[in-house]
């Protein structure tokens, strides 16, 4: 007993670092991005870096995950391992930015399989009493990397060099690699599928396209242009395509299926509202701090301690709720307390103090925390072994979906707000247009701060926090939809199987209990 317990600890170690590095990679590249386009050049091309990694990662998601119900979780997550840490070799000897995007490419493939096979192999092999707090603990660090990411990204850049944002995933992913090769031994039984090469092929297709037309539109080219019309036309129709396909293949990538349980296709839309919530969050407040309060780069990212902490905390209390009460339960608070603060951060000024942002953004994390942990759990709960990686990466694809969205969509809603009130106050005959100023969020740097008159720059910090806190106004759609979606969850809640049924150690309740 004592050695299932040092095996099953050593399995959750190497797991929760496979989660780790992957889930920080894109939030520590961001805050280098600068550095790195002075060195590299490319400065044209430097949002490719970000889009190949969320390009890739998206589209490996349901891609792996179903291949892991088809040929076991090991092989996969030890693959992507493989390539995340090959990525990440490759990301540190680039010589262009060109090179540097086809690298992050890779690494976002890595990525893809890590993070949902990852906890689909912590709720096989963990017993049912403990999946709701070892699901806050994987939430855990999933909320932690968008706080640390950043840190260390600013750390590594300031002090060692840009490259090392890589390097540091070697000794990372290479421990990870080892647990799980000499610890996780997989029982389960595995039958080889056909492959649905059609359904990945165009779903692959059809995410490249959107996620260029959302990188590019607004910022390289007009949202208007032939070109973003026609990348979200292709979109569509690769979109379309793949549907058709699903619904003809014998093993489909994301099966119709699975969206018949009431359970899981409620979980999953939910997941794509919390995802757009907690990107806009962690986007948002920096700049406001940074613009609004005349914040540094370093505060801006400490000033999310507090809201990342809180979604720790609403983590762990989220997955151990799960075996006293139904999961639609548990998400209705969240989703209350959600909103509570959105509308509190849509409140804010440039006379709103510290420790009152500090409160509004613990209540939004201790409400978005729920999710990390609960959809998860609840999103398998259905399903048997042959089908969990199928449904986790399903669920983990659309919170994506959801962040890149969401932060594409609330971003053009600041940014137009801005944008008028700019031209209102500064546009017209004898005035200076808005576009003087460049983009509104270089333009809060303290070097073009001391460049403004005092009473332009006024203006100018009013206007941001006002176009900021009318974003989180609108944003207040996201958990009113959450709710809603909530509500069709029904009344399930953690099973604990009858005894004699194994996990993915090959243990029973009865071993599980000691024998009692």
């Amino acid at each position: 007993m004592d050695q299932q317990k040092s095996r099953l600890g050593l399995i959750i170690t190497g797991l929760l670092l496979g989660i780790f590095a992957a889930a920080i990679d894109n939030t520590i590249v961001a805050t280098a991005m600068g550095t790195i386009v002075a060195n590299l050049g490319g400065l044209d091309k430097f949002v490719w870096v970000t889009s190949a990694y969320l390009v890739t990662e998206m589209a490996a998601m349901p891609i792996f995950g179903k291949l892991s119900d088809m040929y076991g979780r090991k092989r996969f997550f030890v693959l992507g391992v493989f390539l995340f840490l090959l990525g990440s070799i490759l990301c540190g000897t680039a010589h262009t930015i060109v090179e540097l995007s086809i690298y992050r490419a890779i690494q976002g493939i890595g990525g893809g399989a890590l993070m949902p096979v990852a906890f689909t192999i912590m709720f096989d092999v963990v017993p049912p009493e403990k999946r709701g707090g070892m699901g806050g603990m994987f939430g855990a660090v999933f909320g932690a990397s968008s706080l640390l990411g950043p840190l260390f990204g600013a750390y590594i850049t300031d002090h060692i060099q840009w490259r090392w944002i890589f390097y540091i995933n070697l000794p990372i992913g290479l421990i990870a690699l080892a647990l799980i090769l000499f610890s996780y031994h997989e029982s389960a039984k595995h039958f080889k599928q056909r492959i649905d090469w059609w359904g990945a092929a165009t779903l692959v297709a059809s995410i490249v396209c959107l996620m260029f037309g959302l990188e590019l539109g607004g910022q390289q080219y007009a949202w208007g242009s032939s070109v973003i019309i026609g990348l979200f036309a292709a979109a569509a129709v690769f979109m379309a395509v793949f549907l058709y396909a699903e619904t003809k293949a014998e093993e489909p990538i994301i099966s119709y299926a699975m969206f018949r349980k009431r359970l899981f296709a409620a979980s999953t839309i939910t997941s794509l509202f919390y995802g757009a919530g907690f990107i806009t969050f962690s986007m948002f407040i920096p700049i406001y701090v940074q613009g609004v309060t005349g914040g540094s780069a370093t505060n801006s990212g400490l000033i999310l301690l507090p809201m990342t902490l809180s979604s720790v905390v609403a983590s762990q209390v989220g997955g151990i709720l799960t075996a006293k009460t139904s999961y639609r339960n548990i998400m209705l608070f969240s989703a209350l307390v959600f909103a509570l603060g959105t509308f509190l951060l849509g409140t804010i000024t440039p006379g709103t103090s510290k420790w009152l942002l500090t409160v509004y953004m613990i209540i939004a994390g201790f409400g978005v925390g729920f999710s990390y942990s609960v959809l998860g759990m609840a999103g398998m709960h259905s399903f048997d072994m042959r089908q969990r990686g199928s449904a986790n990466s399903t669920l983990a694809f659309v919170r994506s979906l959801g962040m890149t969205v969401g932060l594409t969509v609330f971003g053009i809603v600041q940014r137009n707000v801005l944008t008028g009130k700019l031209s209102g106050a500064f546009g017209g005959a004898g005035g200076t247009a808005p576009e003087t100023f460049g983009n509104a969020r270089e333009l809060l740097t303290p070097e073009k701060r001391a460049a403004i008159p005092k009473e332009m720059m006024d203006k100018i910090v009013d206007f941001l926090s006002s176009s900021i806190s009318t974003m989180f106004v609108w944003a207040l759609v996201l958990p009113v939809l959450a709710f809603v979606a909530i509500l069709f969850m029904g009344n399930a809640r953690m099973i604990v199987p009858a005894r004699g049924e194994k996990n993915g150690l090959g243990q029973t309740k009865a071993e599980l209990s000691g024998g009692q």
